[in-house]
């Protein structure tokens, strides 16, 4: 992980998933950089040396705050993170720092919260309190809602963002152009045409759609004519077809719904062809 300086962390997202090829390499960076978060050095952090710095690597500082799988009775991590270890956070993330001027929560294994856990984040990802910070460690960032996804910037430990596939991406930026121009017409014909894909295309097009409209609301890509909230509103249509698709509905089904709900009645611009 590069060093930061201090004008770095000013900028840094509050909400940022911080994805590597291993749960190990992501712990490492997310380490790193709350250490950097709740350092004391007026140079480039985290420095290692000062007392917070010395703290949060050895994991003892109480202002960066771990949230892990729970154990069962025999000591081993279960499998999802529950939706009360959220609320629970959601409630500590109120109370001020102890020994630093910010806060950190590092979720290890984000990508293992249930859907109820990362519906219960949304909010808390999108306005959190003033000076704290959540990190959300994972090896497939594919995982977490598109909802969350969008509420997040990312830090990649892997030397760059995964490429999306050509084929699925010009498939996606075709299917948000049409929504973005409010063109119901064109956006049947298009879902017609496409609707006979078999459930591994449509899944890997539903999920290239969720990833570029993360992109547009994170500020990674171009919004391309849309706005936050219609972003938002159809990154939780894509959380939804994500779910269907899951419970082998029909792919002919998924693209009527699309086709249907993409565009909200306040959204058609009566764009004629």
């Amino acid at each position: 992980m590069a060093e930061l300086q201090i004008e770095d962390i000013r900028r840094l997202a509050h909400a940022t998933v911080v994805a590597a090829a291993s749960r190990e390499e992501s712990l490492r960076c997310a380490g790193r950089l709350a250490a950097a978060v709740v350092c004391r050095s007026a140079g480039p952090l985290p420095c290692g040396v000062c007392p917070a710095c010395r703290k949060a690597m050895a994991g003892i500082h109480p202002d960066v705050i771990r949230v892990k799988r729970p154990e069962d009775d025999k000591g081993r991590p279960k499998k999802e993170i529950q939706v009360d270890q959220i609320r629970q956070m959601a409630m500590d993330a109120v109370v001020l720092p102890n020994e630093s001027e910010r806060k950190v929560y590092l979720i290890e294994d984000a990508d293992s919260m249930n859907v109820s856990a990362q519906n219960a984040a949304l909010k808390l990802l999108e306005e959190p309190p003033a000076g704290v910070y959540f990190l959300l460690c994972v090896t497939n960032p594919a995982k977490l809602l598109p909802t969350v996804r969008s509420r997040c910037a990312e830090w990649s430990c892997i030397g760059g963002e995964e490429e999306q596939d050509p084929a699925q991406r010009k498939l996606a930026q075709e299917f948000l152009g049409l929504v973005a121009r409010g063109d119901r017409a064109g956006l049947f014909r298009w879902c017609a045409a496409n609707e006979g894909m078999d459930n591994r295309g449509a899944a890997a097009f539903v999920d290239c759609a969720a990833d570029c409209a993360a992109r547009r609301i994170t500020g990674r890509e171009p919004a391309g004519g849309m706005g936050r909230e219609q972003l938002l509103r159809l990154s939780e249509l894509l959380d939804r077809c994500a779910a269907m698709l899951q419970v082998n509905t029909g792919v002919k089904h998924l693209f009527g719904l699309l086709a249907v709900d993409a565009i909200a009645e306040d959204e058609n611009r009566g764009v004629q062809h």
